[in-house]
């Protein structure tokens, strides 16, 4: 047990908020990666994340406890507690639906089915000696110019790199985690592991009975992750207006969860074995519990107590950047479509919510400012408009210049 025990130590806050928001995203990716392939090594390594994030919170309260020194410091440090609290919460979810895996509760095909068109593909490596891409740096293998495929996390002798930058190199026994397009990631795991890539079996489709609580959980699930990254950029860029989409998206996934529950009741009469369907109900109870951490991040604006610049400075500092750029005019993208101008292609960068300047509000009904949620390919881009947008630092760097900054 003594082995277990945490004991103060000092530490940059900025540094342990950082690490637990990389931590708690990356938990959200590998858990439900987990459910898809039915993979209880993907499984297994959310529940070590899960360990890590323990850790992290009690360092970061025992440090939040110490700073506080006066009601002035309680105030500005509380929305502080709430992002670390929050994270907390989203790494327990992601474990409990890692759980569903790993013991084997019941969980209806078509779950498998949907889940495909509503992730991006994952895929966990192991680096074997001799590998092209041991002892090189990921700036030397060019992994993400040439095949698209980005390594998002890296596991050595127990230990979590959540950062890996092209300085960042891999040495044979590594475990790697990868994310990108299907066909890349089998040259890439292939490469690395010296082994054949087998992807996953295709699913059957989604049966009649369980179509629409799947539709809805599938939702839920886009929904909720959308709403972390909201609100993590509310807490960034001190946004009021972003945080209340976040408030209004964790009020919208609160529908969908009555919604999703009756659904499943009904499914339950119609199924054989209704005990399957356990799992299905842990997974909506959990990403449920997603969204509700968003609103816990974004707290501190909507109550008018700003953001503390340790939480912006982790944000900034933090493996995947969210950014906030204004269009110039003579931007490439002014007048054009996200689609048409191949954001995400030639950037690498997903626009996660867009402001619209001299446009007629939704909210209001006047000319004002409007923002447009998780945008899609038809979503037009003027001059003027504000992006916010999520990816790696290289990415951020190209949409700078598509936009004109």
């Amino acid at each position: 047990m003594d082995d277990d025990r945490v004991a103060y130590e000092p530490v940059s806050v900025k540094d342990v908020l950082a690490e637990m928001k990389d931590t708690a995203e990356l938990l959200i990716d590998l858990s439900y990666s987990a459910v898809l392939f039915g993979s209880d090594a993907i499984a297994e390594e959310v529940l070590d994340l899960e360990s890590q994030m323990e850790v992290l919170h009690l360092k970061a309260r025992m440090s939040l406890l110490l700073a506080a020194r006066n009601p002035s410091d309680a105030e500005s440090l509380a929305p502080v507690l709430a992002v670390v609290g929050a994270a907390e919460k989203i790494s327990d979810a992601a474990g409990d639906i890692a759980k569903v895996v790993l013991e084997d509760i019941g969980l209806p095909e078509a779950m498998r089915a949907a889940l495909p068109e509503a992730i991006e593909a994952i895929e966990r490596a192991s680096v074997v000696s001799g590998s092209k891409y041991a002892d090189r740096t990921l700036g030397e293998v060019t992994l993400e110019t040439e095949t698209g495929v980005r390594v998002i996390a890296v596991r050595r002798n127990g230990e979590w790199l959540l950062n890996p930058g092209p300085e960042t190199a891999l040495r044979a026994a590594d475990v790697v985690i990868l994310r990108g397009p299907r066909e890349g990631l089998s040259e890439v795991y292939e490469t690395m592991t010296d082994e054949t890539y087998v992807p996953p079996d295709p699913p059957e489709a989604p049966s009649q009975d369980l179509e629409r609580a799947v539709d809805s959980i599938v939702l839920m699930k886009n929904m909720s992750e959308l709403a972390v990254d909201l609100a993590y950029g509310s807490v960034l860029f001190d946004s009021e207006p972003v945080a209340e989409e976040v408030l209004e998206l964790e009020a919208e996934v609160d529908a969908l969860q009555s919604r999703f529950e009756a659904w499943v009741l009904r499914a339950a009469s119609r199924t054989d074995d209704p005990v399957n369907l356990r799992g299905l109900v842990q997974l909506g109870r959990a990403t449920e519990v997603i969204s509700d951490a968003a609103l816990e991040i974004s707290e501190g604006v909507l109550r008018g107590i700003g953001t503390h610049p340790v939480v912006a400075a982790a944000v900034e500092e933090s493996d995947e950047v969210i950014v906030r750029f204004t269009v110039d005019p003579d931007s490439r993208l002014a007048g054009r479509t996200l689609g048409d101008a191949a954001v995400k292609t030639e950037t690498g960068m997903r626009v996660i919510a867009v402001r619209h300047t001299g446009r007629e509000s939704r909210r209001t009904g006047r000319e004002g400012s409007d923002w447009v949620v998780s945008p899609g390919a038809t979503t037009e881009i003027e001059a003027g408009d504000v992006l916010l947008a999520k990816g790696t630092r290289t990415g951020a760097d190209r949409l700078a210049d598509l936009v004109g900054e």
